[in-house]
């Protein structure tokens, strides 16, 4: 008896035949390239706003270093986001 992801499973594996293709090395290649350059990005991104948000409590300014905190959140789903549709992109690439 299957269970119910299993099931799951073959009802997307039958409306996307795609999905279940090997990738190729070069996409696999490609979709390592691409973490690493988001990776790049968002240590980037970190360093400068923790930087930013030290000042910030340093100098007590409590509302800035919150609105710090919240930009850094977004800008790491922001970039996740990106590299996931980057890597989307690769993986439906024939």
């Amino acid at each position: 008896m299957k269970s119910a992801y299993e099931l799951a499973m073959e009802r997307l594996a039958k409306s996307d035949p795609s999905a279940s293709r090997p990738l190729t090395p070069e996409q696999k290649a490609r979709l390592a390239e691409i973490d690493r350059l988001y990776q790049g990005k968002l240590a980037e991104r970190e360093i400068f706003l923790k930087k930013q948000l030290e000042e910030a409590l340093s100098a007590q300014k409590f509302e800035d270093a919150e609105k710090i905190k919240q930009q850094l959140a977004s800008e790491r789903a922001r970039i996740d986001e990106e590299r996931e549709d980057e890597k989307e992109r690769i993986r439906r690439r024939k």
